[in-house]
């Protein structure tokens, strides 16, 4: 059994995320329609609700992978309404993807690597010697000890169960310093013990962030999140914590019963 969330959205900070009827229409079909979110700093929140609620569509408008129709999204407080996908992310707004994006045949270390570059300008500093990627060397081994991933460092990233390749995808994504961490469905695909493994990290790597996931595997959900936002049809149907929300009749109706649908 997981362990309980160590607080609550009571005992957080302020907002540092927030959505203002947020919409998005599609040739006249609204996909997300007047969705309110208050995500605070410091918090799990996750966002849950069955086959085609939006939970998805609502991950690409907050980090502005898709323009939203109508609303508007506030960071630390800034409207980032108009701020591409590459500058939220760098102002710390950070998301993963449903599908683990790692380098299969890259070492592990290389991978974490790769994704230091970015923040220390290294990317495109092509001229610059091989050695100048040893001096990542030890950021990139304190993340894949965060992850628990040190011990393979030299392992090509292909060898790695599906469940570690999403630490190691996780480990990447911390990379780039993130203050608020969105996570689609991190433990999608996952075994047992990988569910448990990966719950563990990101309960670690909560500390001193804010993490807003996607998830549909309930038990992780009340164990780990303090705030949960329930959509149905691209609205919000219900929020608070887990006991709170389950006890919604509406929640019940909807999604209660169909934890393994797909967004």
């Amino acid at each position: 059994m997981l362990s309980s969330p160590t607080g609550s959205a009571e005992r957080t900070g302020d907002v540092i995320l927030a959505a203002e009827g947020l919409t998005k229409e599609f040739r006249g079909f609204a996909a997300v329609r007047d969705v309110n979110l208050k995500v605070h700093a410091g918090s799990i929140h996750a966002l849950i609700g069955p086959n085609g609620a939006g939970k998805t569509t609502v991950f690409n408008l907050l980090t502005r992978f898709m323009p939203a129709t109508r609303g508007r999204i506030l960071y630390r407080g800034q409207d980032i309404g108009r701020t591409g996908p590459a500058k939220v992310a760098r102002q710390g707004l950070v998301r993963s993807f449903q599908i683990s994006a790692v380098f299969p045949h890259l070492t592990v270390l290389d991978n974490v690597r790769v994704a230091l570059q970015r923040p220390r300008h290294l990317a495109t500093q092509w001229w610059r010697p091989l050695s100048t990627l040893r001096s990542l060397d030890d950021r990139a081994m304190e993340l894949l000890t965060a992850v628990q991933l040190a011990d393979k460092a030299d392992l090509t990233a292909g060898e790695l169960s599906y469940g570690r390749k999403r630490a190691l995808e996780l480990a990447t994504t911390l990379a780039l310093d993130p203050q608020v961490l969105l996570l689609d469905e991190p433990m999608a695909g996952m075994g047992h013990e990988d569910i448990h493994h990966v719950a563990d990290l990101i309960r670690q790597v909560a500390k001193g962030r804010t993490v807003l996931m996607v998830e549909h595997n309930l038990n992780v959900v009340s164990q780990l999140c303090d705030t949960i936002t329930v959509l149905a049809r691209g609205e919000i149907l219900a929020e608070g914590t887990y006991t709170q929300v389950s006890a919604d009749p509406q929640v019940r109706e909807a999604y209660m019963g169909s934890e393994d649908d797909d967004d």
